[in-house]
């Protein structure tokens, strides 16, 4: 049996496009453990396809912010240890690199309202600076091109899809 952090080897097929390319594919307990395990898979695998400095700093971090986001919102209650769960609840990372750049997906089995998340990532304003939470979907979304809120095809499922293109860090 594989372990369930262990990167598979996929063909992708888009509209308009047919891109052949590796896909880290990582299905994990919605825990803080499983998150910090996934970013050095995720360092990794984005190292071994030429992204470094900057733009890896940037997608490790877009990595890190979906999780944990997905952790303490979307099902896993906070938790910082998997075997903490109360409930076998779950979280996916899906990632693509190419020479032009990278798409990271997060999904997660906590439900919530696309429309309410979409506020938070692109609100009228800035977020109020003295509360002590709500302001990390604002700041990354700061940080990619665009960031994308949908549910999965089975409908029970948020997935925050954030795309980036290399050469693009401060």
């Amino acid at each position: 049996m594989t372990s369930p952090l262990e990167p598979r080897r996929t063909t992708t097929h888009r509209i308009g496009a047919e891109v052949s390319s590796e896909e880290l594919l990582l299905e994990l307990p919605a825990a803080h453990s499983a998150a910090r395990a996934a970013r050095g898979l995720v360092r990794q695998f984005a190292m071994a396809r030429g992204v470094g400095g900057s733009d890896l700093d940037k997608l490790v971090l877009v990595a890190d912010e979906l999780m944990t986001n997905a952790v303490d919102h979307g099902g896993g209650m906070g938790t910082l240890d998997a075997k903490d769960l109360t409930s076998p609840v779950r979280m996916q990372l899906a990632l693509q690199v190419t020479a032009a750049g990278w798409q990271i997906e997060v999904s997660d089995q906590g439900g919530g309202d696309p429309e309410l998340v979409d506020r938070l990532l692109h609100p009228e304003g800035e977020p109020d600076l003295e509360d002590e939470r709500g302001r990390g979907l604002f700041l990354l979304a700061l940080e990619c091109e665009s960031i994308e809120v949908r549910r999965s095809a089975d409908e029970l499922d948020l997935c925050l899809v954030a795309h980036c293109s290399l050469g693009m860090s401060g």
